[in-house]
């Protein structure tokens, strides 16, 4: 069982299934989408970043995008993806954002334990996520990102308040991970890769080479961040284009045009009124 939410005007995605949502990936390349790995009735196994790792009945992984992962078995497994133009076009709480204490901001990768009461909770929003799911209208999108935040905000509570969590281990993408938190701290003043390079005391060369097997350049990642950033303005603020470019630090909007254009094909404001008209 897969259901899968799109939207043309962001390029969102969002899927929610089961096992068979983790049977095609590999460690041979990034898992690509924030995940959450939910095992419900039985211990799940998994390889993470080269790392076998066993979750327990009633337990959540949390996964970055950039993370490797492999699925070896387990059964009734409850599984979220999503990517950054579902979750993190919109404005939250540094807590529970794409860089928050689930994601970027921790540096072992987060396990989170449901007590029974916690259970209850989490299959009535489970309930409510697979009921939305199958209503397609105007306000679908907003609707799936509140209980996409809900879950993501009890999750941090969770994980926050579990002082005897024991530490499973650390990812293996050090550099990688450091990098998305330097952008995402950085990207409205700092376009090149040059800056971040010199903050990882790393050569911009050495830092491109750690990428090579992510399949995006670290300058990629700049420009995603940017653009995701202007297409998050575009739909949420009344900012005019060249407000939103002085913003994400474009001295010239045609700047953030071009590159706007050379991401999605489309100029801001063709963005911003086909984005209306889809509403």
């Amino acid at each position: 069982m897969i259901k899968t939410f799109s939207e043309f005007s962001t390029n969102a995605i969002l899927k929610v299934g089961n096992e068979q949502l983790l049977s095609k990936f590999s460690t041979s390349k990034p898992i690509g989408l924030y995940t959450f790995i939910w095992a419900t009735t039985s211990s799940v196994n998994v390889v993470v970043d080269g790392v076998p790792l066993s979750l327990k009945a009633n337990q959540i992984l949390s996964l970055t995008a950039i993370q490797y992962f492999q699925f070896l078995e387990g059964e009734d497994v409850i599984v979220y993806q999503f990517n950054r133009e579902f979750y993190c076009i919109k404005d939250h709480d540094k807590e529970v954002g794409c860089v928050g204490l689930l994601f970027f901001g921790n540096e072992h990768i987060p396990v989170i334990s449901l007590d029974s009461s916690e259970q209850y909770k989490f299959n009535i929003l489970h309930e409510v996520f697979l009921d939305e799911l199958e209503t397609t209208d105007t306000i679908q999108a907003e609707m799936l990102r509140m209980l996409m935040a809900r879950f993501i905000i009890k999750t941090t509570r969770l994980l926050k308040a579990d002082t005897s969590q024991v530490i499973t281990f650390k990812g293996k993408n050090d550099t990688l991970r450091h990098f998305n938190l330097l952008v995402e701290t950085h990207y409205k003043e700092a376009h090149n890769v040059s800056f971040y390079a010199d903050k990882l005391n790393k050569s911009p060369k050495t830092l491109s080479n750690s990428f090579a097997k992510y399949g995006k350049s670290p300058l990629q990642i700049i420009h995603d961040r940017i653009v995701l950033e202007a297409k998050r303005q575009l739909l949420y603020t009344d900012k005019s284009s060249k407000e939103i470019a002085y913003d994400i630090g474009f001295d010239d909007a045609s700047h953030l045009s071009r590159l706007f254009k050379k991401q999605t094909t489309l100029t801001p404001s063709e963005f911003k009124r086909n984005a209306k008209i889809s509403l």
